[in-house]
């Protein structure tokens, strides 16, 4: 179990779970982004973009991460004035498994910026490290060439294709899926 909850580090950005005083914040990540992003998730409900809303997710964030079932990222700026994109090793199965799940989205205005391969790569050693997890799984729509280049990078290799996999923005949609393992499993 980890000892406390995550501040990393990056150049350009500062990772953490967020606290309730990043609620505008996080409303403010949400509504601007909501068309960029909603292509790649799951349909939200109205109530999504509201401030109780970020409110309740953010107290839900919290209550994962301090019962390591998961950790939801945000990614700052330096100053931490804006969010600049999440991300989260959620479904934390300890025992035998050692893993998670990956998954993260950027603000439309930081696209193609090497941001989230900048930032995964710290988070990514903070759960392999800290988290002493074993597996990191990330899957991704056939159709997301940037997602399919950004996981490359990093080193997670393809294990298989699932059809109707999860559904996206309405749709049952196929995904690649993808893994990377601990340098030293």
């Amino acid at each position: 179990m980890v000892s406390a909850l995550p501040l990393l580090e990056t150049p350009r950005a500062r990772i953490r779970v967020a606290e309730i005083t990043d609620a505008t914040k996080l409303l403010r990540y949400r509504v601007e982004n909501r068309a960029h992003l909603s292509p790649w998730e799951p349909l939200h409900e109205a109530a999504f973009y509201t401030l109780e809303h970020c409110i309740q997710s953010i107290g839900l964030s919290r209550q994962n991460a301090t019962q390591d079932r998961g950790y939801p990222l945000l990614v700052f700026d330096r100053h931490e004035h804006s969010i600049l994109g999440t991300f989260s090793f959620s479904n934390i199965v300890r025992g035998a498994f050692q893993a998670c799940h990956l998954g993260y989205g950027v603000a439309a205005r930081m696209q193609g910026q090497g941001l989230m391969r900048e930032v995964l790569e710290v988070g990514i050693a903070w759960a392999f490290g800290e988290l002493g997890l074993h597996r990191i799984m990330a899957n991704y729509l056939p159709r997301n060439e940037r997602s399919a280049r950004l996981l490359a990078s990093l080193g997670f290799e393809k294990e298989g294709y699932a059809k109707q996999y999860l559904q996206i923005a309405g749709v049952w949609e196929d995904h690649v899926l993808t893994a990377l393992i601990a340098p030293d499993g």
